[in-house]
Formats: C-alpha cells, sequence, structure tokens
C-alpha cells in the first residue's frame, strides 16, 4: 500500500460513489495497491479495516474526532482518538479456514469479506441477511457425522461461530467504551472505520471541487493543475481570492 495523492483519492472517492456501502472502500484499497480489486474484496472484514485505518491516517492524519449520541438522554459527546488506539492484533491472515467442534456438530467455516456483506445487504430483513452470510462462510456442518445445510445449524452452534469469528478477526468488531458526562451511562459503541472514512471523504471531495471551481474560475487554471498543488499551496491562493 502507499499514500494517494489528492487526484488519486478523489478518482476513488468518484469510483466509489458508485457502489454499495460495503463494497466502496475496495475503490480505495485498489486505488493504494498493486493487489487485484477481487483479491482486495476476499480481505476479511478486520483485515480490510485494517488497512482502510492505514490509509486514513495518510490521508488525514492520525486523529479522528468521533462524535455519539448518548442513548439514555441524548446529550451529544464529542472525542478524539488516536489511529493507534484502534489497531487491534490479528490472527485473521493465519486462519484461511476455521472450525468449531460441539455438542455433536462440527462446523468448518471461513471469516466474511466484503462480498458475503454485499450479498446480505440484499436481503429482505435482518435475518434473512445473517442466514445469507452463515450459508456463505460455512464451507461444510455435519450434526453426529451426518451432513446438514447451514440453516439446520442451532442457535448456540451459530452464536458460538460468530463469537469465533471475532476472536480470529477481532478488527472486524471495534467497539468503544462510552461514557456520558451528562448523565453518567455507560455503553459500548460499534465504530466503523469504513462508514467513518467515506463521511471524510465525502466531505473532502466536495470541499476540494469547490476549490478547484473557485481557482479555476478565478486564474483560468486546469483541474489536474491545481490538483497537483500542495493544499497549502491551494489554500493560500483562495485567501488571495478573498483579500
Amino acid at each position: 500500500m502507499r499514500p494517494l495523492s489528492a487526484s488519486e483519492l478523489l478518482k476513488a472517492w468518484e469510483i466509489g460513489l458508485g457502489q454499495p456501502r460495503s463494497t466502496r472502500s475496495i475503490a480505495l484499497l485498489s486505488a493504494s495497491s498493486d493487489a487485484a480489486p477481487d483479491t482486495l474484496a476476499r480481505l476479511s472484514i478486520g483485515q480490510r479495516d485494517a488497512r482502510l485505518l492505514t490509509l486514513r491516517e495518510w490521508a488525514f492524519g492520525s486523529q479522528l474526532v468521533c462524535v455519539a449520541g448518548c442513548p439514555n438522554c441524548g446529550e451529544q459527546l464529542e472525542w478524539t482518538l488516536d489511529g493507534d488506539d484502534l489497531r487491534i492484533e490479528s490472527k485473521a491472515e493465519q486462519c484461511a479456514e476455521l472450525s468449531l467442534d460441539r455438542d455433536g456438530y462440527s462446523v468448518s467455516f471461513r471469516l466474511p469479506n466484503a462480498l458475503d456483506l454485499a450479498a446480505g445487504a440484499d436481503s429482505k430483513d435482518i435475518d434473512a441477511a445473517r442466514l445469507t452470510l452463515l450459508e456463505r462462510c460455512v464451507l461444510g456442518a455435519s450434526h453426529d457425522g451426518q451432513p446438514i445445510p447451514p440453516a439446520e445449524l442451532p442457535p448456540q452452534i451459530v452464536q458460538a461461530l460468530g463469537e469465533q469469528m471475532s476472536q480470529a478477526d477481532p478488527q472486524a468488531d471495534t467497539r468503544l467504551d462510552l461514557e456520558c458526562p451528562a448523565c453518567g451511562h455507560c455503553w459500548q459503541a460499534i465504530f466503523d472505520i469504513e462508514c467513518f472514512f467515506w463521511s471524510e471523504i465525502n466531505a473532502w471531495a466536495k470541499r476540494l471541487l469547490t476549490d478547484v471551481l473557485n481557482l479555476a474560475s478565478a486564474y483560468g487554471w486546469s483541474e489536474s493543475d491545481i490538483l497537483n498543488m500542495s493544499p497549502w499551496r491551494r489554500q493560500v491562493y483562495l485567501n488571495l481570492l478573498n483579500r
């Protein structure tokens, strides 16, 4: 992986706009990597998110400004995180195939990836989405030696599968411990780097295109000329327009 220039990040954002949420981050990773998009799409969610954290740090720095609403009183919390605080050591790369043996059930399975999430997103409801994810990730299942389809696995086995997936790929389920300063309520919030990073890129791209429009209108420069400038130089020229 490598950092992206302004023009490369803008192009990746444009490509991602036409993709589902679950796979649009692949446009970002593809722009910064020599790996094929299909290879990147098959990374586990934790592997993908770890790369997105690195790419986000290269693009916008290590500090992340987070906002959340207290589910008890509605108070808005705002705080700053360092990217390193969100990184979790993962064993996902050593676990292409996992297994579970419990209560007479034997299940071989793999970790979910972006393609699995995209398939589940097309389901009619959350239960259907979970079943789609289960059927895609379970490679084989049996009960007392007899093969069974994933849909026939009992809830306790499905729960155990989820727990083992989380243990093998902890970066995929990043949770923050929060406490409301107003009412003292404590809870856990899920931190989704794909959603967080994309929101930042979306806001950045719109600001940048506005700057390009203003500079091109004032000086007659091309978009590529403006994007090739450093952010500092672009801002200097914008400040001169407002004098």
